[in-house]
């Protein structure tokens, strides 16, 4: 015999409450607004009964059902698990839930995932895909669905973003290299339609007279991609380009691998012969050989500031927010100080 659902009413005549007292205790949002005694006694008799939310007739009543769209632009790309977690996380104690998408880098999946997700009533959208300029992300947010955008945003200021502080990850970056008596610094830039590629090479070109980095626009490479495999590609266009370079500054780590791979096919050593610093600092790059002295973010908490902004955004938040993270710098075994002789 099928078993009859539980409903709110049978925990409310169990607890001895009416039944909107049991929903606010059982919803995150509200439950302060019940005695605590009480919220405890409903939780107790809700998960001896076995209730379980009905979400559908949730959603009719609310015209909300509490799910919220990420979408990363690469679900290899190890930086997005964490950020995805802690948007997860935070999502779950106020009670929604995470619907995780993938476009592969490609603006037309991009576009399908964010209709798809909108047709099935989600009550928001994190972005981690976008281009500055992107029609999707824009039209989302001008559509009426909250839209918050990590790790990249547009150029639009009316859309919400997390994002880090790239010009003082660069700056500590090439502060460092100069420190060890770098001067000829090679540049594998990100792709320039993403904020981070954009503002990444922006503040390189910045601080580099301050610094007494060569004014050498052969040592600028661009990535159409960020991947190892085009990490590798720029490598092998400088190398061609025959302007010689002590150190390589990588828009991430990805890139940096790439460069990496590249350098020890032709039997240049990392740090003996090139320094190379990356970006981001990915799980498993202390891990690597040589260990990757690279740019920290904080990829955990960017995942929490974004869904923080966007469930203020869905209770009626009004104008954009923007939160900007600090950086550091790690140093470890890629990066080695030029002889005399070298920095000459």
């Amino acid at each position: 015999m099928t078993r009859k659902r539980v409903t709110l009413r049978d925990v409310a005549a169990a607890a001895g409450v009416h039944a909107s007292t049991v929903s606010r205790a059982l919803d995150p949002r509200t439950r302060a607004r019940v005695n605590a005694a009480v919220v405890q006694r409903v939780v107790e008799i809700s998960e001896r009964l076995g209730y379980r939310p009905n979400a559908a007739a949730y959603s009719l009543r609310t015209s909300r059902s509490r799910t919220i769209g990420v979408i990363v632009p690469d679900i290899e790309n190890p930086i997005f698990p964490p950020m995805v977690r802690g948007v997860e996380r935070t999502l779950l104690a106020h009670g929604y839930y995470a619907i995780l998408g993938n476009t592969d880098g490609d603006q037309a999946r991009e576009h399908m995932l964010v209709k798809g997700f909108t047709a099935r009533g989600i009550d928001g959208l994190v972005l981690a895909s976008v281009n500055r300029e992107d029609r999707v992300a824009r039209d989302a947010a001008l559509g009426g669905t909250p839209v918050v955008t990590v790790n990249r945003r547009l150029d639009d200021p009316t859309v919400s973003s997390v994002v880090h502080m790239e010009d003082s990850g660069v700056l500590r970056a090439l502060t460092h290299l100069v420190s060890l008596g770098h001067r000829r610094i090679a540049v594998i830039a990100g792709p320039q339609d993403t904020s981070t590629g954009a503002e990444r090479l922006e503040s390189f070109l910045r601080h580099r007279e301050t610094l007494g980095i060569a004014d050498d626009p052969r040592l600028i490479a661009f990535a159409g991609a960020y991947s190892e495999g085009e990490g590798e590609r720029c490598l092998e266009e400088l190398i061609v380009r025959r302007a010689p370079f002590t150190a390589i500054f990588c828009a991430n780590d990805r890139l940096a691998i790439g460069a990496l791979a590249a350098l020890g096919r032709r039997n240049v050593a990392c740090p003996g012969d090139v320094s190379v610093v990356g970006y981001n600092d990915m799980p498993m790059v202390d891990r690597i050989h040589p260990p990757l002295t690279t740019v920290r973010v904080q990829q955990y908490q960017m995942g929490v500031e974004a869904a923080a902004i966007l469930l203020a955004m869905i209770d009626g938040a009004g104008e954009a927010r923007h939160a900007v993270l600090p950086v550091e710098l790690v140093i470890r075994g890629s990066t080695r100080a030029l002889a005399a002789a070298e920095a000459g």
